[in-house]
């Protein structure tokens, strides 16, 4: 019996591993759900849920092939053995997965046993993340290489009687409530609709309006969480919009623009996740090993619930919170203010509030979430340090106010003059302080101090010689950015190409 263990993939179409499994005997597809893994600090039920979803389409899909999703609750060696015993189990397949600690050790622990009891264990690459390497030179060619495979397509399988086991709810892990009333709906369906939706109507004008908090939740694709539990996956995601760019016509200029810079993101997608794999230490150590003690290690417990919960006095930054909290969504120009002004402004480490945003975006993908959260807090050494102006931001990408009006209503009498700043209003002693918080930094005097701090670090001896290292590691070499081989001075940042942040 091949037992194929569904972890990030949760699919039929597109499935290398179970394509190949089928191949070679009868299947038991199994998802286990890990009680520990979704104890662990970034885990919440709101991702939960989105997963219940879509294994519950994804077992009646298999249902559809001759054999239902088996589910088992507890510690995968453990439920592995018990197949064993009954002869259940001779080969091991799944695709590699790029997940956090906790997963990169039970990965290990997963593999010695299989040595130890004889099964065979078979790893198959799930998207644009190559194992083992050794540089990334050629890396862009590599994936462009892997998304033009085929894509597989599900076999029929023999029925296996084996109790498929019932589907737990978050209240069954343990897992707090956590309301997200305008979360995605999971499965495999509903991501496919969106792919449709944003191939053929809504990303006409993705390039323009995707950072725009109001316009982008419409123009982005909204793919990601079906992309980051394998609802979907990459290659067919790459290969329906390269088929859809050439089928434009030619006067269809704008619909051009916008899927060739949705097609570069989804480059940066594996470019990020690549980060983690080759470094797991990102999760929880600094890039750059000079920053370490930058930041006080432990956080200051109310500004910090402060900014979680959208109550700082800034009225633009509490909107994007309340709504990713609402929606388990942001887009990426959000993320980056909401990330660097927990870091910058409040002057936190970035461990603490990264956990919190982990735990909101239903499309937690641990390899871009700790990259960009580095990044977005000036960790890695080798981006450019960004230091977001909330008030600014929110001048730019929601003028009229109308995204602050939806998310902070305690706002509601405050004029379109003053929305960004309810504080300069006739009407501040009336709302400031009373029914929406007094500003818990000043951010003008924030952003100064945290960027004598942060570039203070790189005057450091020895800063350049370690950023020149990160960056030969991790750095994209797109555009002709390559790292140089011998500098003539390794602390001098003029022989370090310094790539700018990199886009998502």
């Amino acid at each position: 019996m091949q037992v194929v263990w569904f972890k990030r993939d949760l699919r039929v179409e597109d499935h290398q591993a179970l394509s190949q499994a089928a191949r070679v005997g009868r299947v038991l597809p199994l998802y286990v759900v890990e009680t520990e893994l979704w104890q662990q600090p970034d885990a919440s039920a709101r991702q939960w849920c989105f997963i219940a979803e879509t294994i519950a389409e994804l077992r009646a899909r298999l249902g559809e092939l001759g054999q239902p999703l088996v589910v088992r609750l507890g510690e995968v060696t453990s439920i592995l053995a018990e197949f064993k015993k009954f002869n259940l189990i001779n080969g091991l397949w799944s695709h590699e997965e790029t997940g956090n600690d906790w997963t990169y050790r039970r990965d290990i622990r997963v593999a010695t046993w299989c040595r130890q009891h004889g099964v065979r264990q078979y790893e198959v690459q799930n998207h644009g993340v190559f194992r083992r390497l050794k540089s990334r030179n050629g890396w862009a060619g590599r994936w462009d290489r892997f998304m033009r495979q085929p894509v597989s397509v599900p076999i029929a399988l023999e029925p296996v009687q084996v109790e498929p086991g019932p589907i737990p709810s978050a209240r069954d892990l343990g897992l707090s409530d956590d309301p997200c009333a305008s979360r995605q709906t999971g499965g495999r369906r509903a991501g496919l609709e969106r792919l449709n939706s944003f191939l053929t109507k809504r990303g006409e004008y993705y390039q323009r309006e995707m950072s725009n908090p109001v316009e982008g939740a419409a123009a982005c694709s909204r793919l990601s969480p079906y992309l980051a539990w394998g609802a979907l996956s990459m290659r067919e995601v790459a290969q329906v919009t390269e088929k859809q760019r050439q089928a434009l016509p030619p006067q269809a200029t704008q619909w051009r623009k916008s899927l060739r810079s949705f097609s570069s993101r989804l480059h940066w997608h594996c470019h990020f996740i690549q980060k983690l794999e080759d470094e797991p230490r990102i999760e929880y150590e600094n890039l750059h090993r000079l920053y370490d003690g930058l930041r006080p290690r432990q956080p200051d417990s109310e500004l910090l619930a402060a900014w979680a919960n959208g109550e700082t006095g800034y009225p633009f930054l509490d909107a994007c919170l309340r709504s990713l909290r609402a929606t388990g969504w942001l887009n990426f120009r959000m993320r980056a203010m909401v990330m660097a002004t927990a870091s910058y402004h409040l002057w936190l480490d970035w461990r603490a509030p990264g956990l919190h945003l982990a735990r909101m975006f239903t499309d937690y993908e641990p390899g871009i979430h700790w990259s960009q959260v580095q990044m977005q807090s000036g960790t890695t050494g080798i981006n450019t340090v960004r230091i977001y102006n909330p008030v600014k931001q929110g001048y730019d990408q929601d003028p009229q106010g109308t995204f602050i009006r939806k998310w902070v209503p305690e706002l509601t009498h405050i004029s379109d003059q003053h929305i960004h700043e309810p504080w300069k209003s006739n009407d501040a002693q009336q709302i400031i302080g009373t029914i929406y918080p007094e500003r818990v930094f000043d951010h003008l005097a924030a952003a100064k101090h945290a960027r004598e701090r942060v570039w203070g670090v790189r005057r450091n001896s020895g800063f350049y010689a370690e950023a020149h290292a990160i960056s030969a590691k991790h750095a994209s070499r797109k555009n002709g950015r390559v790292v140089r081989k011998k500098a003539r001075d390794a602390d001098s940042p003029a022989q370090l190409r310094l790539p700018l942040g990199d886009p998502s």
